[in-house]
């Protein structure tokens, strides 16, 4: 049977005569205003149960949501469940709206709207949506380090709604620190990293929490600063912490998200071996051992090009979001460079090693 396609004023009509018009939308995009009359029910829960929500199968039942496509595909379905008269409204509530036919605002707690003001972005996405957004809000991020990649990571992860971030860092603000670390500012120079970074995200997104630890991350700490994270992202700027970090990720089974920039060019890993031994390295399959200083001079004594910790902090955060959300294919097995004067990306495969102490299969 061909479904019927309204348009919105003559699904308008169709209501005074005693049909039900049934939005299908989720929650968070009804709270942003539908159509007078509306009854609202979204399309999964509408599809599982009907005859709960409409127990009368020869009632004329109108259904509407954004665009046309889900009412469509959902009027498919009541149709293919016994009912008589179903039709879908073309162009949604977008049109409706267009259209100036009247619209209300459901009620939704405070709570609610809010939540779904600030992520409505989020939520429209099919593979983020209400339960991937609830997932972010459960979620724990363990950030080592409030500087130049700590800074961008953080903030976007704030942002992105993830519920906890535990930051760890020893350090004080310095005026050299503001050409790249953007959690800080001048009037906190002096003050601790880890409480500039929690005064700057705490305003940006006041519904997360945040643990500052004014801490060096040491053998006697990383254990208790891992426990019940869920992604550990790695800001650190000096190779005993980073090897510190990733052997205790591996024993822990946490994912870490490796960061490093230098002058012009950053890096970017995902080192998963704890949960994924003998399919993906780990950060010693890739440096056994530190490099010779002269090497790898540190950002204070090379440089570093002030918006590339950015770009490299910001592929961190996508790649934790990722972990979280289990979206898309992480980085664990692959190391993307980045070089800033060339604007050019370019990927290494990283293989495990079968005799990596750490992750091998011979480590204990």
């Amino acid at each position: 049977m061909k479904i019927e396609l309204l348009t919105p004023a003559q699904a308008r009509a169709r209501q005074a005569t005693g049909a039900v018009l049934v939005d299908v939308r989720e929650v968070h995009e009804r709270a942003q205003g539908q159509a007078e009359g509306a009854l609202g029910i979204e399309r999964a829960v509408l599809e599982a149960a009907p005859q709960t929500h409409l127990p009368d199968l020869s009632r004329e039942v109108l259904l509407i949501c954004q665009s046309g496509a889900r009412s469509l595909a959902a009027a498919q379905a009541l149709l293919e469940r016994g009912y008589l008269r179903v039709a879908s409204v073309e162009g949604g509530t977008t049109r409706w709206i267009a259209d100036g036919l009247p619209l209300v605002m459901p009620l939704v707690d405070a709570e609610q709207a809010r939540f779904a003001e600030r992520y409505s972005r989020h939520l429209l996405l099919p593979e983020v949506g209400p339960a991937g957004q609830q997932r972010l809000r459960d979620a724990r991020v363990l950030i080592v380090g409030a500087g130049g990649l700590g800074s961008p990571a953080a903030y976007y992860l704030a942002a992105a709604g993830v519920g906890r971030l535990r930051i760890a860092d020893d350090d004080v603000v310095e005026r050299s620190n503001l050409q790249r670390q953007i959690l800080h500012g001048e009037d906190r120079i002096g003050q601790p990293k880890v409480s500039s970074a929690a005064q700057t995200l705490q305003a940006l997104n006041p519904d997360i929490a945040i643990d500052a630890v004014a801490a060096r991350v040491t053998a006697d700490n990383v254990e208790a600063l891992l426990d019940g994270v869920d992604v550990v992202i790695d800001g650190a700027d000096n190779f005993a912490t980073r090897y510190l970090l990733n052997d205790a990720c591996v024993r822990q089974a946490r994912p870490l998200v490796y960061g490093a920039v230098q002058r012009f060019e950053g890096q970017v890993s995902v080192f998963d071996a704890g949960r994924r031994r003998g399919q993906v390295p780990c950060y010693r399959c890739l440096f056994p051992a530190p490099p010779p200083p002269a090497l790898a001079p540190n950002c204070a004594q090379a440089g570093v090009l002030g918006v590339l910790p950015g770009v490299i902090g910001l592929l961190q955060a996508t790649e934790a979001i990722k972990l979280v959300l289990g979206l898309g294919e992480s980085l664990a097995g692959r190391l993307l460079g980045f070089d800033a004067l060339g604007m050019r990306f370019h990927e290494l495969a990283l293989p495990p090693d079968p005799d990596c102490p750490v992750c091998g299969v011979a480590a204990s």
